[in-house]
């Protein structure tokens, strides 16, 4: 079995692991998915087949056991059998949504359960696809790997929330436990806090409900995937319900040699007063991951290697298949563990006082390949395999209250939600080195002539070849490049990590005003006391972690949003609105690579940081069609961000970065007949980093500066043409069939040029622009409903195996998606 991050330290027969070693686990792995399939399949189906071989005519007339029922937009939902969900949603989960989406005066994109379903969405990763407007940011070293979404051109790993409450901590989210998933877009630190700058993504947790219902799924697919879910909720009467959700998923990654995927979890929730008008939900959340990581292909050209006349490169024209890591050495293992206490009391109708507390500890470590082209190995054919590693753990206890509701004076009703919210957030990041003792890190090359791909560094598999790597090279982990002696990869010491801490104290009101029927103003303001502080890792030889240092930052940050919204008939809206994000320095804790960090060389220079603002205009129009079936959305947008941390004219820290993006988006979810669902957009973005201030280069004693690399150029991860469309029809009771189609315009991962000193003049040269080319990506799917308790889909993600790339770092380089998958899964429900 492979051991849990939260080990002491790895064993030393993981860095000298052989292919069989490695098999073995996943052999095991498989036995426990057909375990639970099983299990799951026959608890769910046996009752399902006896019910209906009792009542035929549920299969045959299309009537449906009496049960609870769901309206949504324009097909109703039961709780008792397989039945079609609607793709569209009229009112966001979160109490912080004070109006209907049709009139909330801001571009809202909701994925609904359906949606997720039909797509065979396994993760935020794979849902956040279908949301025109995102694109995906690669991890490394210093940016740990996970979900990293960029919404509007923006890093918002930060922005994640469960159930309106922040979601801390670097993970990888799968959807086994998500009934839907929120995307607000446009600065929004008003509805969330700290960042937010493009947007916010907040998860929609299964929750108990007052029914009952057992639902299972089990999937087989190419590329040796396999997945399975259970979903089983029951009321226990005494106004009590229970529900549990589980996973297990194992997979490898169609295209990619070598690489795998292996996760299970847990979600158990009970709620004690179904009824009302007090309840209490306790849930918990547990999700444990492992895999070969894959960082993806090395950029061809460096500005160094570039051909004259060459100003723009992308990824090294190599085999599909080709994997730069090492099965010996490469490993990345994810733990989370939250636990959630709910309390809620109904005033009454209008009324609604809840409040919130939440722990949780997430933890991953790793070590990955990062086939580096830095050096510029890849003009000579050769790929550094730099190891990136990385250890850490963050842990956070959140106290919020929402007191929500409605209220008239006179004429002029308020819709309001006030919030307040106390956090604590703690973050310890470390490495994995060849010994703790003394920092030694892991011997991953020589510098020599050829850069890092000398002929020793090729011997111990050090380097590779560009075109045909062997993923499963014996490599060995020696305690530094020139040694014999063996060493086994270690956490380092403790003392030697980064700490940040961050203590958040919050009040936020926001407040629709109905003027009239026709006419409505939405206003929100928020305060946050953000205090953080970091304190750098000591060297591994120090004695204690006495002399540790601490730099502490303390901001006060103001944010807002106003928006006026015009009825001109029921079903449709115009509006106009702004809002605004602020980023205080610190804010990613120390788990992302982030512009504004805290200075930790100098208390002095960390009390001169300031704070980035963003401002967010948008104009735009919705309307509900088709009997309320189905929602539109257009809107066009503009957005500055202002005091970006630069180096200006004279080498010092100012804030004179600006940023700006505009734009304009188009949805569409929902319903156009009760046979016919769509979903998606499109999404035109223009962006510009108007200043980026200077660039500095050393040379002996004297420092030249220049312009930096990015400065007029746009956004990385922002392509200026993003659309996706996913749509399903019902072609009888029994059988239906969809599909999907998203384009991805061209994507910039970074900018970089050739600077060198002659004569005593610095010479700013052959300037490289990293990207990875647009693509046209096509799904299918279809379903073929046995009964009305069992239900067999298909669906073949990627229908023509294009090649793309959804992930472009900013330098080095890109990740390759995966390859065409087909996946054949059985669902039962009773």
């Amino acid at each position: 079995m492979r051991e849990s991050i939260e080990t002491a330290a790895p064993a030393a027969a993981r860095a000298q692991a052989t292919t069989a070693v490695q098999d073995a686990p996943r052999a095991a792995s498989s036995a426990r998915f057909l375990a639970l399939g099983c299990i799951g399949l026959i608890a769910a189906s046996a009752p399902a087949f006896a019910q209906d071989q009792a009542s035929p005519s549920n299969a045959t007339s299309g009537t449906k056991p009496e049960a609870s029922a769901k309206v949504l937009g324009a097909v109703t939902v039961t709780d008792t059998a397989i039945t079609d969900g609607s793709y569209k949603a009229d009112k966001a989960a979160s109490p912080k949504y004070t109006a209907p989406l049709l009139d909330t005066p801001r571009a809202v994109t909701v994925i609904p359960a359906q949606v997720l379903a039909d797509t065979a969405t396994a993760s935020l990763t794979e849902a956040l696809r279908l949301v025109p407007g995102i694109t995906l940011g690669a991890g490394e070293g210093g940016n740990p790997q996970g979900d990293r979404p960029f919404i509007r051109g923006s890093d918002s790993q930060n922005s994640l929330f469960v159930d309106a409450v922040r979601d801390i901590g670097t993970q990888s989210r799968d959807t086994f436990a998500v009934e839907s998933i929120e995307v607000v877009k446009g600065a929004d630190s008003t509805m969330g806090g700290r960042g937010n700058v493009g947007g916010a993504i907040n998860l929609v947790s299964k929750l108990p409900e007052d029914a009952h219902f057992a639902k299972a799924s089990v999937a087989l697919g190419t590329a040796a995937y396999k997945r399975a879910t259970v979903d089983v909720n029951q009321t226990l009467g005494n106004d009590i319900a229970v529900r549990v959700a589980g996973l297990y998923h194992d997979q490898k990654v169609a295209g990619r040699d070598a690489v795998w995927q292996d996760r299970w979890g847990i979600a158990p929730s009970i709620k004690v007063g179904l009824t009302g008008p007090t309840s209490l939900t306790l849930s918990y959340y547990h999700l444990q991951g492992h895999e070969l990581p894959d960082s993806g292909i090395p950029y061809h050209y460096t500005p160094a290697t570039a051909p004259a006349g060459v100003t723009e490169t992308t990824v090294a024209d190599v085999p599909r298949g080709t994997f730069y890591g090492l099965a010996a050495r490469d490993f990345r293992d994810t733990l989370v563990n939250t636990g959630t206490a709910r309390i809620e009391h109904h005033f009454g109708k209008d009324l609604t006082l809840r409040n919130t507390t939440r722990y949780g500890v997430s933890s991953q470590g790793y070590v990955l390949t990062q086939p580096d082209d830095s050096q510029g190995n890849v003009a000579n054919g050769l790929v550094w395999r730099r190891a990136n590693t990385r250890y850490s753990r963050t842990e956070g206890l959140i106290n919020q209250t929402d007191l929500f509701g409605s209220f008239a004076i006179g004429k002029v009703k308020n819709s309001f939600t006030v919030t307040a919210e106390l956090s604590s957030e703690k973050v310890g990041v470390g490495a994995y080195v060849a010994d703790p003792a003394t920092g030694t890190a892991l011997a991953t090359g020589i510098n020599a002539t050829g850069g890092r791909c000398g002929t020793a560094a090729q011997a111990r598999f050090n380097c590779t070849s560009l075109t045909n790597p062997n993923p499963y090279d014996p490599w060995v982990s020696y305690l530094s490049d020139g040694s014999s002696t063996l060493a086994p990869i270690q956490r380092s010491a403790e003392k030697t990590w980064t700490r940040a801490r961050a203590l958040t104290q919050a009040v936020s009101v926001l407040n629709t005003v109905t003027l009239s029927d026709a006419l409505l103003l939405n206003l929100g303001g928020r305060f946050d006391r953000y205090i953080t502080r970091v304190s750098p890792g000591l060297a591994a030889t120090a004695a204690d972690e006495s002399g540790r240092v601490w730099y502490t930052r303390r901001d006060n940050l103001w944010t807002y949003q106003a928006g006026l919204t015009w009825k001109p008939r029921p079903n449709g809206s115009v509006y106009v609105s702004t809002s605004t994000a602020a980023t205080p320095p610190g804010s990613f804790l120390a788990n992302g690579s982030e512009s504004n960090a805290v200075n930790v060389t100098s208390q002095a220079l960390t009390d001169a940081l300031k704070v980035e603002r963003t401002r967010n205009y948008e104009i735009g129009t919705k309307w509900n069609l088709f009997g309320e079936g189905l929602s539109l959305t257009l809107a066009a947008f503009h957005a500055e961000t202002s005091n970006a941390r630069a180096t200006d004219a004279n080498g010092t820290v100012a804030f004179i970065g600006n940023k700006r993006i505009k734009g304009i988006e188009f949805t569409f979810s929902g319903n156009i007949t009760e046979r016919w669902n769509v979903f998606g957009g499109y999404t035109y973005m223009d962006s510009t980093i108007v200043s980026g201030g200077m660039t500095a280069t050393t040379v002996g004693s004297t420092v030249y500066l220049a312009p930096a690399a990015n400065n007029g150029k746009r956004f990385p991860n922002t392509p200026e043409h993003s659309f996706t469309a996913a749509t399903t029809y019902k072609v009888s009771e029994a059988l239906s069939v969809g599909g999907n189609a998203a384009y991805m315009g061209k994507v910039y991962g970074g900018y970089a040029d050739l600077r060198t000193v002659s004569g005593g003049v610095l010479v700013v040269s052959k300037p490289i622009d990293r990207y990875v080319p647009a693509y046209w990506r096509f799904d299918l799917n279809a379903k073929l409903r046995l009964n009305s308790r069992v239900e067999l889909q298909a669906n073949i993600n990627n229908l023509f195996d294009k090649r793309y790339y959804d992930k472009a770092y900013n330098s080095h380089f890109a990740s390759q998606a995966t390859g065409r998958t087909a996946i054949a899964t059985m669902n039962v429900s009773f």
